[in-house]
């Protein structure tokens, strides 16, 4: 109950996906108390682990409790990486960033290349959605309620 673990998704095939899986604590309050943190500061990397980790929590407690779909992360040799992947169909990358930049859609754009997957989503802090080659930046918000009304099945 106190580490999740996130299996990675493997069916990658023109970039070697690795095939360590990825740990999730239950609470990013437990990781900062063990690093000697009272808080975390908007725009540190711990506050992007810590909202990375509550985009987990959410699609847990979906798979959990709606869909039992398995979710899974990619990540490849060569470095690139992609948070989730939703049943086969969805990527999502995770940036706390109010605005996200090209550069922070690079894994998204790599995995995109193999066209197994449906849609490709960036979940953010920006204030409105938007396209950019493809790929769905969007706000944290409208995530959430798209998630929880069924749309990433």
């Amino acid at each position: 109950m106190i580490l999740h673990e996130l299996p990675p998704w493997k069916k990658s095939i023109k970039r070697k996906p690795l095939s360590s899986s990825k740990y999730y604590f239950f609470d990013a309050g437990v990781v900062a108390a063990l690093q000697g943190r009272r808080h975390i500061e908007k725009g540190t990397s711990e506050f992007g682990d810590a909202f990375e980790t509550y985009i987990f929590h959410e699609l847990m407690c979906y798979r959990d409790y709606i869909s039992e779909v398995p979710l899974s992360y990619w990540r490849s040799t060569s470095g690139y990486e992609v948070d989730f992947i939703i049943d086969d169909h969805t990527a999502v990358e995770v940036k706390a960033k109010e605005n996200v930049s090209t550069q922070d859609l690079k894994s998204l754009r790599a995995l995109a290349e193999e066209k197994k997957l449906k849609r490709y989503l960036c979940v953010s802090l920006e204030a409105r959605t938007r396209e950019v080659e493809g790929i769905t930046v969007l706000p944290v918000k409208e995530f959430l309620k798209s998630l929880w009304e069924g749309q990433y099945q």
